[in-house]
């Protein structure tokens, strides 16, 4: 019996989302990036003032746990 076709969930790219994992002594920022979703996600390291700078470029919406 074929499974019936379902349309993907709406995803809108211009949405990106950043939730901060951890920060380091070192001066590092652990953080996840994701675009349309905040579910799926990229775990990334940045320095603070690049960080920082990521952020205003990608003008990413800040999660919370």
């Amino acid at each position: 019996m074929p499974i019936p076709a379902t349309d993907p969930p709406a995803c809108d790219l211009s949405q990106r989302f950043v939730r901060v994992l951890g920060r380091r002594d070192n001066g590092f920022v652990e953080f996840a990036f994701s675009l349309g979703w905040p579910e799926l996600s990229v775990d990334l390291l940045l320095p603070e003032p690049d960080f920082e700078a990521f952020c205003r470029t990608h003008r990413v919406q800040q999660l919370d746990d």
